[in-house]
């Protein structure tokens, strides 16, 4: 295979993850890392290095068309970004300490939780339900646009979203994943925010915490230009199409292929690590 071969299938495979990940909020690394390793034997070091940097893509492509319509919540965004900050330069500094096969079997159990949670169901709005009293003092709350005009939303359980806030940091850095699915956990599980309001702060949210962990990743030589770049192409303009069409798409069965693509590259890595090798 020439290089550029090489470079136009990884960015065909970034721009479906810039697309994947934009609709659903859980950002492109939980494609791009296993496409990296299972489909093109990059090592995982390097293809977590090149994910990070189409994860800040992501989050550059589909936050301003979020925000100029309205979906983000900037202000509980940069609140729960600080946890997640915190968790990214955690995880990247623990990354280099821990041996290939355990990062890999790490990120097979993130990929199938990740697909687990694409395909719960999650209430549109709520109405007529109190806010946390810390939402209230720090002004989270927010309203977003839907078919009958413009609807607020209340926030609810500000500690228990911060503490997933947290952890999802770590992975973020640890694995380079964006841990979008974690984010989106938080805010529409534990906080209960409307899916668009939850997906559409997550795509806010992941590049900053991608940021904070992918100069400690260059900084150790794992950003490699020729690999990143492909990656960064393809997935920058995935993100502005999924951005483009999330307000009226209906995303059920592409949540049900994604899951099925997650569960088999999750596999697939498994089986690398413990019977081939990465």
């Amino acid at each position: 295979m020439t290089i550029l071969e090489f470079s136009l299938l990884i960015w065909i495979g970034s721009f479906s993850a810039g697309l994947l990940g934009a609709l659903t909020g859980l950002g492109g690394g939980v494609v791009i890392v296993p496409l990296l390793t299972s489909v093109f034997g990059v090592d995982i070091r390097y293809a977590v290095g090149a994910s990070l940097v189409s994860v800040i893509a992501t989050s550059l492509g589909a936050a301003s068309t979020y925000i100029k319509k309205g979906y983000t919540n900037l202000r509980l965004g940069m609140f729960l970004e600080v946890a997640t900050t915190i968790g990214a330069i955690a995880g990247a500094m623990i990354a280099t300490l821990v041996s290939v096969k355990a990062l890999t079997i790490v990120l097979a159990i993130v990929l199938i939780y990740s697909a687990y949670l694409s395909q719960r169901p999650r209430i549109e709005h709520i109405e007529d339900e109190v806010a946390d009293p810390i939402a209230n003092y720090l002004k989270l709350n927010g309203t977003y646009p839907t078919p009958d005009g413009v609807m607020s939303y209340q926030v609810h359980s500000v500690p228990m979203g911060f503490s997933v806030m947290l952890i999802a940091g770590v992975l973020s850095g640890l694995l380079g994943i964006g841990s979008g699915g974690f984010k989106v956990l938080a805010m529409d599980q534990a906080m209960r925010l409307p899916f668009k309001v939850s997906t559409t702060t997550s795509n806010f949210m992941i590049g900053v915490t991608a940021a904070a962990s992918a100069g400690v990743y260059l900084a150790r030589g794992y950003i490699d230009p020729g690999l990143s770049m492909p990656v960064m192409l393809g997935v920058l303009p995935g993100a502005f199409l999924g951005a483009r069409i999330l307000t009226g798409a209906k995303t059920q069965i592409l949540r049900i292929i994604f899951s099925l693509v997650l569960v088999v590259m999750a596999l697939k890595m498994v089986y690398n690590s413990l019977i081939g090798g990465v």
